[in-house]
């Protein structure tokens, strides 16, 4: 394990991305006070004020992963995030794919880069963008929370960095042991919106339905009203919350 901590950078994705790790390196961390060109997904850009938050990414290389199975790894980050949170608050939850939830509102979110080579998944990128001690939030962004919203005091950014990078070695270990129904297990006890009916949007507009599971492949199963199943890629239906 490797921890690399800066002032600033444009993307800590970015900076993984062209990093090369040291013999028997299997994760990396990079951490930045500030990034100048942080990504949400799509050309989304996340909104954290300097000094308060964790902007930080996780370098791994899960060559044992299936391709047909990578979404196990999104799964895996989740969980960790979980963990480490459910420590300082409850009520935290994963909304699929792999945004972290307090209630109904966004605490962190997630921008994962996969590189493949001969069929095999080579490296893999966790960017993680965690509101802990930001008051205000001057973004479109429809629902943002914040740790220090939520518990009414400020957060050891470095105590918390360390809780997520502990969790997130454990999560790591079980995919290295092919602990896969596991992970699957977890991730889906703690997804948003796992019981009852809810109101979601595609395509065809708005309807009422509930999870049945999410895929290895990462696909959402939901089930209307009148039990038919619909199955959903990412950003082909919308939680309407």
């Amino acid at each position: 394990m490797n921890i690399i901590r800066l002032e600033e950078v444009g993307s800590t994705n970015n900076y993984l991305r062209s990093y090369k790790p040291a013999a028997g390196e299997k994760i990396t961390v990079v951490t930045a006070d500030n990034q100048t060109a942080g990504r949400g997904q799509g050309t989304n850009k996340w909104e954290s004020e300097r000094g308060k938050n964790l902007t930080f990414s996780i370098l791994i290389h899960p060559v044992m992963v299936p391709l047909q199975s990578q979404f196990l790894l999104s799964m895996m980050g989740g969980i960790a995030l979980k963990m480490a949170l459910t420590k300082y608050t409850d009520g935290i939850t994963l909304k699929w794919p792999n945004d972290v939830y307090w209630n109904d509102r966004k605490l962190s979110g997630t921008l994962i880069e996969t590189t493949i080579s001969c069929g095999h998944i080579t490296n893999c990128i966790f960017g993680v963008g965690l509101n802990v001690n930001q008051q205000t939030f001057t973004s479109d962004a429809p629902n943002p929370v914040s740790l220090t919203q939520i518990l009414g005091h400020d957060v050891d950014r470095e105590e918390l960095l360390q809780e997520i990078v502990k969790a997130f070695k454990y999560s790591y270990s079980l995919i290295e042991n092919g602990d896969y129904t596991d992970v699957a297990a977890l991730y889906h006890d703690t997804l948003y919106r796992k019981h009852g009916f809810h109101t979601y949007h595609d395509k065809d507009g708005e309807f009422e339905a509930a999870i049945v599971e999410v895929e290895d492949n990462g696909h959402l199963i939901l089930r209307d009203h009148e039990g038919a199943i619909r199955e959903y890629a990412f950003k082909e239906v919308e939680f309407i919350i």
